[in-house]
């Protein structure tokens, strides 16, 4: 069918020219009158000349008359296009019926079912049912993430439907991509013990089918598939037949009577065919070369070639045709070839010197089936007797049937012999068994000798058996059937009268024969019974046959037709006008002349006039034919036709179908499509640079209007013609006309702007990297277009120039694309700064897509300029970059808000090695360095004011591991370095400066909390006092506490590796330490003051003092009446109560292990150091008893205590607490000798068993 656009007026006129350039080459009166030529057309583009009404009338007006003019002309074009139809269909039918140049190519590659738009549609929503949870299918997080990416970027993209549109989308490449995705994702996750990855992308792919498939599989053809759906395979002819008729719109009746009138069911029909139309092509080489009328070549050299072309072209075919066998793998076939010489047999037929056949290269074979069936009017045997039935062919074997009863002969036997006897001599003869003892054969009762033939009837019948003398069975006859086949290469056989000038030199009757015995070697053979060998011959080469007169001399025969030759004449005669006919077409389809015999009385009906008849339509389809209007078309000689101008609208209309077809063909016709065309341009003289030119301008404009087409195939067919055109073919150099030279130079303009409009609109015309390779293939072609000629490379330097211009447009368009898409020009326009900033965000999350895209599906295609990809994607975001500019500046002043901008595009580009502190990656920190130093110094001054009045402000109530304002600070501090460490500064000067200034920072904000903890340790410290009711405050433990977060977090904020750097802020922890060891000393000085304090108040104790002697003599006289107190037992039990609450509380709120060591370690060798000095204060007094009990109390207590706190041994038994023990001791000694009792158990013995 026609393109639906060819009833435009600009497509009708190109339509118009192509018929007339059919037309032109036109010599004869039937193909002129195929078409009548289309009316003038006027200036402004329309015919003239419409059809007038007859008889006056009113004028109608001027849109009346146009409306009816422009439908005559429709109704007029539509007609021509119908007969051109019909005609071209006539050739392919030829080429279809008996190809002998081509076959079905088997090596192309398979194409794949496409998808439509419902198909897509079906398969949005049934990735969205599996994403609802609606399916059955069982999936992990993993695998739904995966098919969540796929939906939204894949299955969503509106490039994705532009592609379905198109037609060059199948199941197939959905499937890659998504296999792609998934291989990506799953090479990125975490090695599982037993699982491999292999075996997860497998179960991934099988999930993925699953949920394509859904509950149908909208893929699957129904049983029988229409011829669509089988145009990938290998189609019978009746296939061929129906692909052809859609193609060109030809209907089912037309098409039988093209059949039957062209008798394309007939070999040898075909075959003489196409004999004549080789014979008529060699003819019009010799008439071109004579008149010297050529087509316009680039050199008048060429004019000779160009003869020397069309005979070996058409010496070729014949070669071809020679090479086919006669018969088609009949196995009784076995002529030998013909030796010949093939220049002398193409282009001298008829030549003398010819090699001449001999007897027996036209030996035949036959196959008889001989089957008899019933035996009638046996009357001589009695009925009870066995009879039986022999045959055979004279010069074989003999076959007997089996036996049966005289009352009932009746058998049904067939039996099967090969003869080489053209007329073989048939006997059947009847037998009965004989009785006597002495018989030694069996009687015979009647015999029958045939002599068939080929056209013998091959229907049982009755004959009349010859009988013995004296016979009863005078009515004997027999019932068989002779059966005698025609072999493939005997064309016509039968009995004619004969006479000739070399053969057959007496007229009588003889048995002919028609023998092939090569596609171009036909012979006339007589025969007589029981030969092989035939008795004459002739060799039909260079003879002429056509129907004659009857000759009067001649006796015998009543239709006479003849073969004529020069110095030659043979005159043949039939017994009727069927046979005549016959015979006559059978040698006219072997002599292969272009003259087609037509007896007198049909050519008087079907030309009356008396003209000159030149049919190629057989007489018994030339009333049905002329009926149904087919004559003109089957007899048109094809050798008249321009086949250039005819191949082109056949192969556009081919296209046009397979374009349409239910296959992703991407532009590559079918197995059966190429067959048919291969042979149509092989047999009708297509050149192959005109096919693909014009294969080259329909896949040029299928592109141009949207369609995909494979790059490669525009390469293959751009290589040959540039091959030819360049005279660089394989085959040697060849002519190139003018016209094709120019026609070549069109397309490889036209092509080279196609290639760079689809290298421009890379992301559009290859979407996903579909079809796969399409972009390289496409770059690759570009380079071959971009070449001077077909030996000189272009120098790389020119195609990367090229290249780059597509890209800078691409980059331009697809920007362009995607503003159009987020619809950002509306926003920027109209739109408040915050709404601004997230439009500029969203926009900036859809370009890293696009380049991560172009990365992963088209960087293989610039794999040879990877930087040019980079140029295109620098070009890209320098078009982003204005709207970014134009965001950023609306923004207010000290709005941080844009800092997730930078992060989003600053992690997209620095792992990108081209595009990593490129042009616009150093406009955007350009952009934002301002931004992050102000931010930075509004932090550093923000975080000081609130040290500042946090800790005026503190209560030092423990929150987390320090105060309130403790953790404020290490917060503030480690967020803005965690913000800084995000934004991943991609220049290392600056990244290092901005990392050492917050580390600088952090010092002074941390040195500044620790001196001010300090401060305010020692003021809360002031106000406690020194009783053993002291209880360490939780708010100091807190100081300390922030004391050791301090030190945590400035190995953390604070420390830079190497360098002064290292030295500089190794002061901080020098300070803290210093600062710690401060308060530790505080703290034990206060609770050592504590000790002092139970100390003095056992001074008054002492020996010689006033109050010890009236203690001592008060506790005496109250002794004897009542239960004194022990005095000092409670000061040393308050003090120890002390000591161990207040190690508690330190032990509980301070959260550093060391620094509680330490601070136990000082004050207990405080504790023993100042009780040691008390002691030594007393060296010449003795202790009063109540003095000894409470300090070897307090001294084992505090011992004991400071042990099971963790005070190593080396502490604990220092020289000062091995002087208190001696000391002790002595004391305790002194005191058991002059006053046993006054201890009351309590010693410096560590077998002691006081409680408390």
């Amino acid at each position: 069918m026609l393109d639906p656009s060819s009833s435009e007026e600009e497509s009708d006129e190109v339509l118009e020219e192509e018929r007339r350039e059919v037309l032109g080459a036109a010599g004869g009166g039937s193909p002129r009158s195929l078409l009548p030529p289309p009316p003038p057309r006027d200036p402004r583009g329309r015919e003239a000349g419409g059809a007038r009404a007859a008889g006056p009338s009113p004028s109608p007006s001027p849109s009346v008359l146009s409306e009816g003019r422009e439908e005559q002309e429709r109704l007029q074009r539509e007609e021509r296009e119908k007969r051109l139809r019909l005609q071209l269909y006539v050739f392919i039918a030829r080429c279809i019926a008996h190809p002998f140049n081509a076959k079905q190519p088997t090596d192309m590659a398979r194409r794949q079912q496409k998808l439509n738009k419902q198909q897509l549609q079906i398969l949005k929503e049934r990735f969205q049912a599996f994403l609802n949870g609606e399916t059955q299918i069982v999936a992990d997080e993993a695998f739904c993430n995966a098919v969540r990416s796929y939906y939204e970027v894949f299955l969503k993209s509106d490039r994705v439907a532009r592609m379905v549109h198109s037609g060059g989308c199948s199941a197939n490449d959905f499937r890659d991509v998504f296999k792609k995705n998934i291989e990506k994702r799953v090479r990125s996750l975490p090695e599982i013990d037993g699982l491999s990855k292999e075996t997860v992308l497998s179960s991934w792919l099988a999930k993925y089918d699953a949920i394509y498939r859904g509950e149908e599989d909208f893929c699957k053809q129904p049983n029988r598939m229409a011829l669509s759906a089988v145009s990938e395979l290998i189609l019978s002819k009746e296939q061929l037949y129906e692909m052809f008729q859609q193609i060109l719109g030809i209907k089912k009746l037309e098409h039988q009577l093209i059949y039957n009138a062209c008798q394309l069911d007939n070999g040898d029909e075909q075959a003489a065919q196409i004999r004549r139309e080789l014979d008529g092509r060699l003819q019009l080489a010799e008439q071109m070369a004579r008149e010297r009328k050529f087509p316009k070549f680039i050199t008048r050299e060429m004019e000779n070639m160009y003869i020397e072309e069309l005979r070996s072209s058409v010496n070729l075919l014949m070669a071809n045709l020679e090479s086919l066998p006669v018969s088609k793998g009949g196995p009784e076939f076995k002529l030998q070839k013909l030796k010949r010489s093939q220049n002398s047999a193409f282009l001298d037929i008829g030549d003398e010197n010819e090699v001449q056949l001999s007897k027996s290269d036209v030996v035949l074979s036959f196959t008889l089936e001989i089957v008899i069936m019933e035996v009638q009017g046996l009357k001589s045997v009695a009925p009870n007797r066995i009879v039986y039935c022999t045959m055979e062919v004279e010069g074989g074997e003999k076959l007997q049937t089996d036996q049966a009863e005289a009352s009932r002969p009746q058998w049904g036997t067939q039996g099967d012999f090969t003869t080489t006897h053209p007329r073989p001599v048939v006997k059947v003869k009847l037998f009965t068994e004989s009785t006597g003892v002495l018989a030694l054969e069996d009687k015979e009762l009647g015999r029958v000798v045939l002599y068939p033939t080929s056209n013998s009837p091959k229907s049982p019948d009755l004959h009349k058996m010859i009988v013995p003398k004296n016979s009863q069975d005078s009515d004997l006859k027999i019932k068989l059937a002779v059966r005698m086949d025609k072999p493939p290469h005997m064309k016509h056989c039968g009995y004619l009268y004969a006479l000739g000038q070399k053969v057959w030199k007496r007229w009588k009757k003889r048995y002919f024969v028609l023998v092939q015995v090569s596609q171009y070697t036909f012979a006339m053979c007589s025969y007589r019974e029981k030969k092989s060998e035939p008795q004459e011959l002739m060799q039909l080469e260079g003879y002429t046959v056509d129907y004659t007169a009857p000759h009067t001399g001649l006796q015998g025969g009543r239709m006479f037709f003849n073969a004529v030759k020069e110095g030659d004449t043979v005159i043949f005669a039939s017994d009727d006008e069927q046979d005549r006919i016959l015979w006559v077409q059978a040698m006219y389809r072997a002599t292969g002349q272009s003259y087609k015999p037509v007896p007198a009385s049909q050519a008087q009906k079907m030309n009356p006039k008396g003209g000159n008849v030149n049919t190629g339509i057989s007489p018994l389809y030339t009333d049905r034919g002329q009926k149904h209007g087919m004559d003109e078309f089957i007899s048109a000689n094809p050798c008249k036709f321009d086949h250039a101008s005819l191949f082109r609208l056949l192969q556009r209309q081919t296209l046009d179908h397979r374009l349409n077809d239910s296959y992703s063909c991407l532009g590559w016709f079918s197995p059966g499509q190429v067959f048919v065309l291969d042979e149509y341009c092989a047999r009708y003289g297509v050149r192959g640079c005109h096919r693909h030119l014009c294969y080259l301008n329909e896949l040029i404009e299928h592109s141009e209007n949207g369609s995909v087409i494979d790059p490669t195939l525009l390469h293959y067919s751009f290589a040959f013609c540039a091959s030819h055109v360049h005279g660089n073919r394989p085959d040697g150099i060849g002519t190139v006309s003018v016209e094709e030279k120019e026609r070549f130079e069109e397309i490889k303009d036209r092509l080279s702007s196609l290639l760079e409009n689809q290298i421009s609109h890379f992301r559009y015309c290859f979407p996903f990297g579909r079809p796969e390779g399409a972009l390289k293939a496409t770059l690759s072609l570009l380079e071959r277009v971009l070449m001077k000629d077909i030996a000189t490379p272009i120098p790389a330097e020119e195609v990367k120039k090229v290249v780059r211009k597509c890209l800078e447009k691409a980059a331009l368009i697809n920007y362009t694309r995607l503003t159009e898409y987020a619809k950002i020009e509306e926003t920027m326009n109209q739109a408040t700064p915050a709404r601004k900033l997230e439009e500029v965000l969203h926009l900036a999350e859809l370009c890293i897509e696009v380049l991560q895209q172009n990365e992963e599906h088209h960087s293989e295609a610039f794999a040879w300029w990877p930087e040019l990809l980079a140029e295109h994607a620098e070009k890209f975001l320098s078009l982003y970059s204005v709207d970014m500019d134009s965001a950023l500046e609306a923004q207010p002043q000290d709005s941080w808000d844009s800092f997730p901008l930078f992060q989003l595009l600053n992690n997209a580009l620095r792992n990108d090695t081209f595009l990593c502190n490129g042009k616009f990656h150093k406009h955007l920190q350009e952009i934002f360095v301002p931004m992050v130093i102000r931010y930075i110094d509004l932090m550093e001054s923000s975080i000081a004011q609130s040290i500042h009045r946090g800790l005026e402000q503190e209560s030092w109530q423990p929150v987390n591991n320090g105060s309130a304002t403790s953790e404020d600070l290490f917060w503030k501090l480690d967020a803005l370095q965690m913000f800084v460490f995000d934004l991943h500064w991609p220049e290392p000067e600056f990244a290092h400066h901005l990392e050492q200034r917050l580390k600088l920072m952090a010092t002074d904000m941390i040195e500044a909390c620790v001196k001010r903890t300090r401060i305010a340790f020692e003021l809360k410290l002031q106000k406690t006092n020194k009783s053993t009711d002291l209880r360490i405050p939780s708010s100091l433990c807190t100081m300390f506490n922030v004391l050791v977060d301090a030190k945590k977090q400035t190995a953390k904020l604070c420390i830079l590796d190497g360098g002064q750097e290292q030295q500089y802020h190794s002061k901080i922890d020098d300070l803290i330490e210093e600062t710690v060891k401060e308060i530790i000393s505080l703290l034990v000085s206060k609770v050592v003051s504590v000790l002092e304090g139970v100390l003095s108040k056992l001074s008054r104790y002492d020996e010689g003092t006033f109050f010890s002697s009236l203690v001592s003599f008060t506790v005496k006289a109250a002794a004897k009446y009542v239960d004194v107190p022990k005095p000092g037992m409670d000061l040393a039990d308050t003090y120890i109560m002390f000591v161990r609450q207040n190690q508690d509380i330190l032990r509980e709120k301070v959260n550093e292990e060391m620094y509680i060591e330490k601070l136990f370690d000082q004050w207990y060798s405080s504790s023993m150091k100042v009780i040691c000095m008390w002691l030594a204060d007393r060296l010449d007094l003795q202790l009063h008893i109540y003095q000894l009990k409470t300090l070897i109390k307090i001294v084992k207590k505090t011992y004991r205590d400071f042990r099971l706190q963790g005070v190593l041994e080396g502490t604990l038994n220092s020289k000062t607490y091995d002087t208190v023990h001696s000391r002790l001791t002595v004391e305790e000694a002194t005191v058991s000798v002059t006053d046993a009792g006054g201890l009351q158990g309590i010693t410096m013995k560590d077998s002691d068993e006081e409680e408390g």
